[in-house]
């Protein structure tokens, strides 16, 4: 008999919650962010190393022979929640969840210790826009070295080690010194792109590419979900904070029934995505439904997060639409959002499959 998944946030979830929002509100306030996009160094390495060596955060999913925490997608899933709320510039979802995920499924052991001990940073070098499941672009291996390029990268340039797959099947684990990553124009300038050239790269075979990047792509998607929810519940939190003081005829601008409907109906919608954010972490931690509960989550989330984040734009008026405020960031995180790992409308078709509801 099946048991009923419990969604709630348990204690020691709530404590980590807590723990990691203190330390980003010192350390990842708005201001800081916005300085970082405007500079050659858009990733936070110093709060990087707060959160991985300093709270041991990397190796959640890693064993604790292998360094890390031995804990599961549900806290996981609370990090990306918060990290969520701060669009910090940091590479979490694609170094402790995306390539360790990869490392996971091909039992790369010592690569596996140097992500959870923060001696390295890990990338999948597959396109950020890629489905769970899809086809991808691979290198050439040439005598026993790769050749080729590949783009789209998120987070290559604040990479150590680079999750490689080529054309014979494998999936390569290649040091960032030997490519060159070559920066993108990206719209979300917190979670930057990168082009990755290999030109005659010696790389170490780890396995099978095919698994390994599947499962990496599936449960970045799943945990997507849990960053979305950062995203919407912080936008919606501050837009309603702003309506209260923003005064118009001598009376708050929250109070105004028009406006009122719009903050519900956000609310609504970001107490589902919890919902369905919760139950892909779940999922991912028990191995139950899982590609059912990924596609669900990333069907709905991408439509909430962008939805939150236009809504704080438009109603924080002239002052959302410009940089010194944040809401730029999070509506371009959004956006970004928005075709990570498969877009809702190809999730949507690999959850009607799934369910067997094609269409005709």
């Amino acid at each position: 008999m099946s048991t009923q998944a419990d969604l709630l946030y348990s204690e020691e979830e709530e404590a980590l919650r807590a723990a990691v929002r203190d330390l980003l509100a010192d350390r990842c306030d708005p201001a800081g962010v916005i300085a970082r996009t405007e500079s050659d160094a858009p990733h936070d390495l110093s709060l990087w190393k707060a959160l991985t060596d300093g709270m041991g955060l990397a190796g959640l999913l890693i064993p604790e022979e292998l360094e890390g925490q031995g804990a599961t997608h549900r806290e996981v899933a609370v990090v990306l929640e918060e990290l969520g709320r701060a669009v910090a510039p940091v590479p979490y979802l694609t170094s402790a969840v995306v390539a360790t995920e990869a490392l996971l499924e091909c039992g790369a052991d010592d690569l596996l210790t140097r992500l959870a001990s923060a001696t390295s940073i890990g990338a999948l070098a597959v396109g950020l826009h890629t489905t769970p499941g899809a086809a991808f672009t691979t290198v050439r291996l040439e005598n026993g070295v790769l050749h080729g390029e590949l783009t789209g990268i998120a987070d290559a340039a604040a990479a150590d080690l680079l999750l490689v797959p080529a054309d014979d099947g494998g999936l390569y684990a290649v040091e960032a010194a030997a490519v060159t990553v070559t920066p993108q124009v990206s719209l979300d300038l917190t979670r930057p792109l990168a082009t990755v050239t290999l030109s005659g790269a010696p790389g170490r075979r780890l396995g099978d590419a095919g698994p390994a990047v599947r499962r990496a792509l599936r449960a970045g998607a799943g945990l997507l979900a849990s960053e979305q929810l950062g995203l919407a519940d912080w936008t919606l939190t501050e837009t309603v904070r702003y309506l209260k003081e923003r005064k118009q005829f001598n009376r708050p601008v929250g109070g105004f029934q028009a406006l009122k409907h719009r903050l519900a109906q956000l609310w609504l919608e970001t107490v589902n995505l919890r919902a369905v954010a919760r139950n892909a972490a779940d999922a991912l931690a028990t191995e139950t439904d899982v590609e059912v509960a990924v596609a669900v989550a990333q069907a709905y989330a991408a439509g909430v997060a962008l939805h939150a984040a236009e809504e704080a734009v438009q109603l924080h008026g002239g002052i959302g639409m410009t940089w010194e405020h944040p809401a730029h960031l999070y509506l371009k995180r959004a956006k970004a959002d928005s075709i990570a790992y498969g877009t809702a409308g190809a999730h949507r078709e690999a959850l009607a499959e799934l369910v067997d509801l094609r269409s005709p």
